[in-house]
């Protein structure tokens, strides 16, 4: 059974963390710089984004991802400041108790957990490419998803999921860490060749404020003697793994359940169609011209 390898060396990769100013993405962060990482550290909270990267000794950016134009500019400011981005950890995102609509008129947990970060990689890809030129293999896109993926089901007629039942955000939550899996997948295949590796990972059940502000989760997450819930740090470490390990030995496109390679997905993270499908999708609702398309055999 494949296994990540251990962190490396981080000294001159330029990292950007989303969802970076507590959490998981805190966690990283601070893995990140300590192996001698340069962080961009993004966060919607411009207090709390701004306190964390001083203590980390990173550098703060300020984005809500429940507006598409600030995430437009989050690139174009990533972009003027560093002229090689090595690594984009696509780690924001949550569930939302109520169904809820962006001003660009998408279902919140769809923009904020999706297609803000898919926008995101759009934007910094020409620079991740340029990267990958003079450091292939070191240049990585890790996202962030979940074992509740299992749960998940991708409607391509019903993205926002207007119709059924919400059930306090669970079937987006889950759809979302789906789709998420199903897109690090489809990216991998058109970066075929480029020198960039596309991953997503489930970091477990996190001690962290997302789980705090869920009473299920925090009930199990307090159980005493609960093996099930882990530390931050603990839940950062595939992805910091993911970032800076000099060799994964697996294909791009893998999934992580935790430290092990080809975690339990649903069925619908196997489907190419589906997944073509979806960035396209996905490209329309941001607003992103095209890409070019894989030939598929």
């Amino acid at each position: 059974m494949r296994t990540l390898p251990p962190p490396g060396e981080a000294s001159g990769l330029v990292a950007v963390v989303t969802g970076g100013s507590s959490g998981i993405g805190a966690a990283a962060a601070r893995a990140l710089t300590t192996l001698g990482a340069e962080v961009a550290l993004v966060g919607r909270n411009e207090e709390r984004t701004r306190r964390t990267a001083v203590a980390l000794g990173a550098e703060p950016f300020v984005a809500d991802f429940g507006r598409l134009s600030d995430v437009r500019a989050l690139a174009a400011r990533l972009l003027e400041r560093y002229p090689r981005i090595h690594v984009l950890a696509n780690n924001a995102g949550g569930i939302l108790p109520r169904r809820e609509r962006t001003e660009d008129g998408n279902e919140r947990t769809l923009q904020e957990s999706v297609l803000a970060g898919f926008l995101l990689t759009s934007l910094l890809l020409p620079r991740l490419r340029e990267t990958a030129a003079a450091a292939p293999e070191l240049v990585r896109v890790v996202a962030t998803s979940s074992l509740g993926n299992v749960a998940g089901r991708i409607r391509l007629d019903d993205l926002d999921r207007s119709s059924g039942p919400w059930l306090g955000g669970w079937p987006a939550y889950c759809t979302a860490k789906l789709a998420n899996i199903v897109l690090t997948r489809e990216l991998a295949r058109r970066l075929d060749g480029s020198g960039v590796r596309a991953h997503a990972f489930h970091p477990g059940l996190v001690r962290t404020r997302f789980v705090r502000g869920i009473p299920l989760l925090a009930r199990a997450a307090e159980v005493t003697g609960s093996s099930l819930a882990i530390s931050p740090e603990e839940g950062a470490d595939p992805l910091v793994r993911l970032a800076t390990a000099p060799e994964l030995g697996v294909p791009s496109g893998t999934y992580f359940s935790r430290l092990r390679a080809n975690g339990l997905t649903s069925p619908q993270a196997d489907d190419p169609d589906l997944a073509r499908r979806l960035w396209e999708a996905a490209e329309e609702r941001v607003g992103q011209s095209p890409s070019a398309r894989p030939s598929r055999q």
